[in-house]
């Protein structure tokens, strides 16, 4: 599985999930937003831990370091 994100884009999708997850335990979000955006972030965070975006691919994105 080749790497296709980069440091930004890890670090924004981690600071994504975390406020995420600080409106779900303040109750700001219930029921099925929280549902759907709880299930975002652990996705954010999975991709983020590999370096790589399965929907990256079929879009030809690549975040990563260019290779010379």
């Amino acid at each position: 599985m080749p790497k296709n994100m980069g440091t930004v884009d890890r670090v924004v999708r981690i600071l994504l999930a975390v406020v995420i997850a600080i409106l779900f335990f303040t109750n700001k979000i219930t029921g099925v937003a929280a549902i759907i955006l709880g299930i975002l972030a652990i996705v954010f965070v999975l991709t983020a831990l590999v370096s790589f975006c399965p929907l990256y691919l079929p879009l030809k994105i690549n975040t990563g370091k260019k290779k010379a």
